[in-house]
């Protein structure tokens, strides 16, 4: 599913669990996933690995074709500045990555400064 998400993506947002301490983390990737329950921690597939997901309140209906919730989940891949601070993201950010400080429920996160790190982040 897209990385660019709305607030009418996530409505029924009720808490953002974070699975690690986020202070050491520049960024972190966010996606909508459908999972089978909207409050427990969802299965994670991709490399690398889950830092948070959010919960859902009780009014979230499951997709009626697929019984399936839309949840946001928060990842980084191993080739991430967390693991790979020389690497391809040395400067600069995936586009789907957004600094974890301004994640709240209900609210998209936001790409700042820290979270794009390099010369065109600095100057702006």
């Amino acid at each position: 599913m897209s990385s660019l998400l709305t607030e009418s993506d996530l409505i029924h947002e009720a808490d953002v669990v974070w699975l690690e301490d986020t202070d050491s983390l520049d960024y972190v990737r966010q996606a909508l996933d459908k999972t089978k329950r909207r409050n427990t921690r969802p299965p994670y597939a991709r490399d690398g690995r889950m830092v948070g997901y959010a919960l859902l309140d009780n009014s979230a209906e499951a997709d009626p074709d697929s019984g399936l919730y839309k949840r946001r989940v928060f990842f980084l891949l191993p080739h991430d500045r967390d693991s790979d601070p020389d690497g391809v993201y040395q400067e600069g950010a995936p586009g789907e990555a957004v600094d974890p400080r301004t994640v709240e429920p209900r609210h998209p996160g936001a790409k700042t400064a820290r979270s794009q790190r390099g010369p065109a982040a600095m100057s702006a």
